[in-house]
């Protein structure tokens, strides 16, 4: 999965590379900055630093990691918030990207961020993600890197609260809790009643617990048509075997080629590997796990009836009483279609992100 969002402490990350948010002077900062300073070892990080001297805004440095998990550390110098009109976004987004490019130049295959100026700078949280994810998306258009973008919890992301506030709506109206009972409370007393009527006929006396007739249960079999008994009809396995249909390989690719798309736009859409990709052209068997699905179903913006055509093919369907299927088809069914953003909201929800 080439973008990840992860709760974690960034000092704790083991990528190539970490970013610090740092300021033009490359001193040690408050929050994150101070966080990577002690684990990293003060003295040596900050003699690193003094020996670049400066960093201008929107650009980056990088020096060792020293004591973290992670071999470098990239200096990315963000604005700080003062209200939109100058420039700021600009400022963040080169910021991202000069970092990126830096990792690019030193061969590294991950890159571990923070959300750059949203600390102690002031940038509105929601405002920062976007830059961030934008910068992210062009980059990998171009490049093979795993990115991370670290944060602690949900207002750490700072997500927009009418989207969320449909998102729950929509959980709220379409989500079955898997603790609940299969049948209606209707369904229920009807499977009651017609137990006890066939526990009667079979000479079950309720108040001794004592049989008089076949179990309950095989009573209950006897009145079931084959299919709900277990016994199906049947079926020579050449008829079945003469009779499937396109594998998830065949149908990706088909769906592929009637919109007119390459298949690096549809796997960066899709937030997909692109070796992970060439093992799905390159096996037609091959099996997916739903995320997977899911995420070439957003890629290829399909319909809910399109998207739960592609699960069957490899064996899934929508379920309400998964929270992860419900958040899915709120997107599709409001034709959003923007991986990063739906990944977004799984994440709030403590759901599995979709890509691979």
């Amino acid at each position: 999965m080439p973008f990840l969002l992860i709760r974690n402490d960034i000092t704790k990350v083991k990528a190539d590379a970490i970013v610090n948010t740092a300021n033009t002077r490359l001193e040690e900062g408050p929050g994150v900055s101070r966080a990577i300073y002690l684990a990293a070892g003060e003295g040596r990080l900050t003699e690193a630093c003094r020996k670049i001297g400066r960093c201008d805004l929107g650009k980056a440095v990088i020096t060792p990691g020293y004591g973290l998990p992670s071999r470098y550390i990239i200096h990315a110098v963000g604005p700080v918030w003062r209200g939109g009109g100058r420039g700021e976004d600009s400022i963040l987004y080169s910021a991202y990207m000069e970092s990126l490019k830096l990792a690019a130049e030193y061969g590294l295959e991950s890159i571990a961020f923070p959300l750059i100026s949203s600390g102690s700078y002031g940038y509105p949280k929601e405002r920062a993600l976007r830059v961030a994810t934008s910068a992210f998306e062009d980059f990998l258009l171009g490049h093979e890197m795993m990115i991370y973008l670290v944060v602690y919890d949900r207002d750490s992301l700072g997500s927009s609260l009418g989207l969320f506030s449909s998102i729950q709506e929509y959980i709220d109206d379409h989500y079955v809790e898997e603790k609940r009972a299969a049948y209606r409370p209707e369904g229920e007393r009807d499977r009651r009643l017609l137990r006890e009527r066939i526990e009667e006929d079979a000479g079950w006396d309720r108040r001794t617990e004592a049989k008089r007739g076949p179990e309950p249960e095989e009573s209950i079999r006897s009145f079931m048509p084959p299919l709900l008994s277990g016994q199906a009809p049947q079926r020579r396995l050449e008829d079945m075997l003469n009779h499937l249909g396109e594998t998830f390989s065949q149908m990706l690719l088909r769906l592929i080629d009637e919109r007119g798309l390459t298949d690096a736009q549809v796997y960066h859409r899709a937030n997909i590997d692109r070796r992970h990709f060439s093992k799905i052209r390159n096996h037609p068997d091959y099996a997916p796990n739903k995320k997977t699905v899911m995420a070439f179903a957003v890629a290829l913006e399909l319909s809910l009836d399109e998207a739960a055509d592609l699960l069957k093919t490899a064996g899934f369907s929508f379920s309400d009483s998964s929270k992860f299927d419900v958040i899915i088809r709120f997107f599709l069914e409001n034709r959003k279609y923007d991986v990063f953003e739906i990944n977004e909201a799984l994440f709030a929800y403590d759901q599995p992100l979709i890509g691979g």
